[in-house]
């Protein structure tokens, strides 16, 4: 199986921003029972860049049984309108007690500069193929993805939803391997602080592993110690909803900030709102 890996460039910041973008809001409610009845969130974001507000972000899950769905919708408008972008992820896979395990991920594209798609397939942890569109020969100063890098990885949804789930009193304290079809990356989350309303401020660290060029934009975001996502208690539904993500770039300062969360969950009276 050959791996083919794209030029970061800016996507070195790009990575982490859609993965914050893309999967801010994957609180997951706990997986009903097998045949059990259905849980679900449905979740809005705005998200803004140096204060001004440039797009925002729809995500809805759905757990049934031991099997998920997972999909995210983003759209940003720059420059007045003169730079867009919208992108579509969707995920499936099934839950259990342990992690949940994707089995495959689908990411489309388009902006007014270039359009594209990722798609993977999974098995039990493992990245089994992957088709980037469009193609390109591999960089040679891109760190090549080998096979190594592929196991035991989320694909950036699931990635999140590991992040998310449980009302835990620190949940802070988590590590998860990604790869988003192109770049393989940890992010690491440890404990900053804590906010009224019983909010956990979380730093992130962005670690790239493999398929990133050595750009002054990766070094930076890689050094990066104010990446962060604050989370918001849920107790009806045992959740931790990531109510803001702050996110240096060398644009500026990016945030995502939540406007409405609604979970339900499998129990009865397990419904859960957080504006």
């Amino acid at each position: 199986m050959k791996y083919r890996v794209f030029k970061p460039g800016r996507a070195a910041v790009a990575k982490v921003s859609a993965l914050l973008l893309a999967g801010a809001a994957l609180p997951a409610a706990e997986p009903a029972q097998a045949g059990g009845p259905k849980s679900s969130v449905d979740a809005r974001y705005k998200i803004s860049l140096n204060g001004f507000e440039i797009g925002d972000m729809h995500y809805v899950s759905a757990i049934e049984g031991s099997s998920y769905t997972l999909a995210t919708d983003v759209e940003l408008s720059l420059l007045l309108g003169a730079v867009h972008w919208k992108g579509a992820s969707r995920t499936v896979g099934s839950l259990g007690e342990a992690a949940p395990t994707p089995t495959g991920f689908n990411f489309d594209f388009d902006s007014t500069m270039k359009s594209g798609s990722v798609r993977m397939g999974f098995d039990r942890g493992n990245v089994k193929s992957v088709a980037v569109e469009p193609q390109a020969p591999p960089a040679p100063d891109v760190v090549p993805v080998r096979e190594q890098h592929l196991k035991g990885v989320l694909d950036p949804l699931s990635a999140i939803m590991v992040l998310t789930r449980g009302a835990t009193a620190n949940p802070c304290a988590r590590k998860v391997g990604i790869f988003d079809g192109k770049q393989r990356f940890d992010l690491t989350l440890a404990y900053r602080r804590a906010e009224s309303g019983g909010q956990t401020v979380c730093a992130v660290k962005y670690t790239p592993i493999a398929g990133f060029k050595k750009t002054e934009e990766t070094a930076n975001l890689a050094a990066s110690t104010g990446i962060e996502i604050t989370f918001k208690p849920a107790p009806a539904a045992d959740l931790m909803v990531p109510s803001r993500i702050v996110l240096p770039t060398l644009a500026g300062t990016a945030e995502i900030v939540v406007e409405k969360v609604n979970v339900r969950g499998a129990g009865p009276g397990q419904v859960a709102q957080v504006d």
